[in-house]
C-alpha cells in the first residue's frame, strides 16, 4: 500500500478467511493488503463486500457510465484505492479503458461525450458538503438515464463515498491493481481546472 493503515493488518484465518481470500486472488489476481485491516470485524467486511456484489449486478445504468461515477467520486474524494481498483476492474470487465484512464482529468479531457459527463459532474457534486446536485443537473440526467438508471447512478455515488471516505479514514491506500496488470497509469489533471457546470 502506498500509506500505512491506521489499524494493523492481521492474518485472514479460518474456513471463512480462506474462502474470502481465494475469491480475492479469483477476482484481482492478489489478495489486498486492507483485507487484513478489515478482518478484525469479519461480519462488517463480509456485509459491505456483499452490498458491493449485489450493486455490481444491477443493470439500469450503463456499465461505463457506472464505472466513470464511481471512479469519479474515487478521485474527487481522493480514495487512491479505490481510483485504482476501478480502473483495473473497467479493464477486467472489458469496459472503454481509455476513457477510464480519463476520468481523473474529465473535465480538460476531450473523449466523453455530454451524457458522461453530466453523470461525472454529479458524482463529484454528491461528494460535496454539502451536497452539491443542482435541479438543472438532475433534470438533464433524468433526460438521459430515465428515473431507475439516476436512483442507480445516485446509489452507486453513495456507496463509493462510503468506501472512498472509510478507507482513507483507516489510511488504506492503493494496491496498485493497475500497475500488476500492466495498465498504463491514470491520467493526472495538467493543472487546477475550474469546476464549471456542464449541463448544456
Amino acid at each position: 500500500m502506498s500509506t500505512t493503515a491506521r489499524i494493523p493488518s492481521i492474518e485472514v484465518s479460518g474456513i471463512q478467511g480462506r474462502l474470502i481470500t481465494t475469491m480475492a486472488r479469483r477476482m484481482l489476481g492478489k489478495v489486498p493488503d486492507s483485507l487484513g485491516v478489515m478482518w478484525h470485524h469479519p461480519k462488517a467486511m463480509k456485509d459491505a463486500m456483499g452490498f458491493g456484489r449485489k450493486l455490481e449486478s444491477w443493470d439500469k445504468l450503463d456499465r461505463n457510465l457506472a464505472s466513470f461515477a464511481s471512479m469519479a467520486a474515487a478521485a474527487e474524494i481522493g480514495c487512491s484505492f479505490c481510483l485504482d481498483l476501478g480502473y483495473f476492474m473497467a479493464h477486467n470487465h472489458g469496459l472503454d479503458e481509455a476513457k477510464a484512464r480519463e476520468v481523473p482529468r474529465w473535465r480538460e479531457s476531450t473523449v466523453f461525450t455530454p451524457a458522461e459527463r453530466r453523470v461525472m459532474e454529479y458524482a463529484e457534486a454528491m461528494c460535496q458538503t454539502p451536497v452539491a446536485v443542482t435541479d438543472e443537473l438532475s433534470a438533464a440526467l433524468l433526460e438521459d438515464l430515465g428515473p431507475a438508471g439516476l436512483l442507480e447512478l445516485t446509489a452507486r455515488v453513495g456507496f463509493m463515498n462510503y468506501s472512498a471516505r472509510s478507507n482513507i479514514a483507516l489510511g488504506i491506500g492503493s494496491d496498485e491493481f493497475a500497475d500488476a496488470c500492466g495498465l498504463a497509469p491514470l491520467s493526472a489533471p495538467s493543472k487546477a481546472v475550474p469546476k464549471v457546470p456542464s449541463v448544456a
